[in-house]
């Protein structure tokens, strides 16, 4: 009876179109009020552990804020025209650089709207200009701009961890591989298409505009080496690595590139200057400058958007964790375990079940909700039928990836409409040859494990554990 009512409550409020946080926050309360022996206190208790407790949930804010400064900067064009340089030459190259390039902002940002909205704005109306159609365009970037969940540092992975409490640091390995496996299969996908429709390619720049380009992209690559390399080598934990990304990302985008702040188009070099004349007239300019750029209009702005998005998504995760509480509490995830458990499902059955389960949940629901929601019903199940936490959490992550890209509230459909001028119908159209990629994607994911888990079990072993 309180199982029903709690799902009933809460689909019945969402389909009254109250935000996904107030539906699960005022289920929660009423359930706890209606049905439960829990005390009125324990619902302010939860909420505060929920949003203190989580030493995970600390790098989320960090994340989103390097995410806007490297956004609002010039690291996305930087990115892209290395990765043209790199790989545009191929037919098919500015396309296939365009993956590249949402690969590679994907390991900075740590979300799939921000790398479409980065990378898209820019990349779509060049590939058109460059002879592609502007359907392949606009699908090829949608579809890779999920990638930014999928290849570490992802705040999904980092809100599936404060679910469940199994290791970010080993969520964010687990990710890697087949992130990395998930963009070449789109550029192999790309340079097929290219041939059969005899795409262009761009002109070979040259080993040295390559190399020039790659040194002028550092900046914002760094920041990958920076965060994963710390994770992965054990120095830092993810919360860590991601206060430190906020404090480069800023450093890079105010003070090194100067694309925001009141450094903003000043040049780093005189005609005639020499080296270290150039270095000690930009330490100079930058000392000055810094106590500013903390209180610049536009860095200001940066602050208060990262805020903004932070609350929204930590007030979904407080009111998500109260709702797991209650589950927990009316021993819910384990009556269903139980069930399934009797039905005799396989493992295999059973990873049918979720997929199912998250592609339906998918076109309905933001990907962070869905975590909050479900993992805490599906971890303990996985548990009892031998499957490990982390290729769950991978299954799951990448099931939101598609949830990127299905109506009606398919995130990335919405971001390439804005900036393609596109309706919907067209958006979804342009994504769904390349959505069918996706979808071969989990096949392999689901049932082949050592795709996630082989590198978090290689740096355990390195380390001994």
């Amino acid at each position: 009876m309180t199982t029903a009512m709690l799902f009933i409550m809460l689909f019945g409020c969402m389909l009254m179109g109250m935000p996904i946080a107030i539906a699960l926050g005022l289920s929660s309360v009423t359930t706890i009020l209606l049905f439960s022996n829990d005390s009125l206190a324990s619902i302010a208790l939860k909420l505060f552990e929920a949003t203190s407790s989580h030493y995970t949930l600390l790098a989320i804010p960090f994340f989103i804020l390097s995410s806007a400064f490297l956004s609002t900067g010039g690291v996305a064009k930087r990115l892209i025209n290395f990765a043209v340089d790199a790989i545009g030459h191929v037919r098919g190259g500015l396309a296939m650089a365009s993956v590249m390039a949402c690969m590679l902002f994907a390991a900075v940002s740590g979300s799939s709207p921000a790398t479409v909205a980065a990378i898209g704005s820019i990349v779509i109306a060049g590939m058109v200009r460059s002879g592609y159609p502007e359907a392949f365009g606009a699908g090829v970037i949608a579809n890779a701009g999920t990638l930014g969940i999928l290849i570490p540092p992802s705040i999904v992975m980092l809100v599936y961890s404060a679910a469940t409490e199994v290791s970010a640091s080993r969520m964010f390995m687990a990710g890697f591989i087949p992130g990395i496996m998930m963009g070449l299969i789109l550029m192999i996908a790309i340079y097929i298409a290219a041939r059969i429709m005899k795409l262009p390619a761009q002109p070979f720049p040259g080993f040295g505009a390559l190399a020039r380009s790659g040194l002028i992209a550092l900046g914002g690559l760094m920041l990958i080496i920076i965060v994963l390399g710390s994770i992965y080598g054990g120095v830092a934990s993810p919360t860590e690595a991601a206060s430190v990304a906020a404090i480069y990302a800023y450093l890079i985008a105010v003070m090194g590139y100067r694309d925001i702040g009141p450094l903003k188009g000043v040049a780093w070099r005189k005609d005639g200057e020499g080296m270290a004349g150039m270095v000690l007239r930009n330490t100079g300019m930058m000392l000055l400058a810094f106590p500013k750029s903390v209180t610049h209009p536009e860095v200001r702005k940066v602050f208060v958007d990262a805020s903004k998005v932070s609350m929204m998504l930590l007030f979904i995760i407080a009111n998500a964790m109260l709702f797991a509480h209650v589950l927990t509490t009316e021993r819910i995830p384990h009556q269903i375990a139980e069930v399934i458990v009797d039905w005799g499902l396989p493992a295999w059955g059973f990873l049918i079940v979720v997929n199912i389960l998250l592609l339906i949940a998918g076109n309905f629901m933001e990907p962070s909700a869905i975590l909050l929601i479900m993992a805490p019903i599906l971890f303990p199940i996985a548990t009892q039928l031998g499957i490990d936490p982390i290729h769950l959490g991978i299954i799951m992550v990448v099931n939101m990836e598609i949830g990127m890209l299905t109506p009606p509230v398919g995130l990335n459909l919405f971001v390439t409409a804005g900036i393609t001028g596109r309706d919907m119908i067209w958006v979804i159209k342009a994504c769904a040859p390349w959505l069918c990629l996706l979808l071969f994607f989990l096949i392999l994911i689901t049932y082949i494990p050592q795709i996630s888990l082989f590198l978090p079990e290689y740096i355990d072993k390195l380390h001994g554990y």
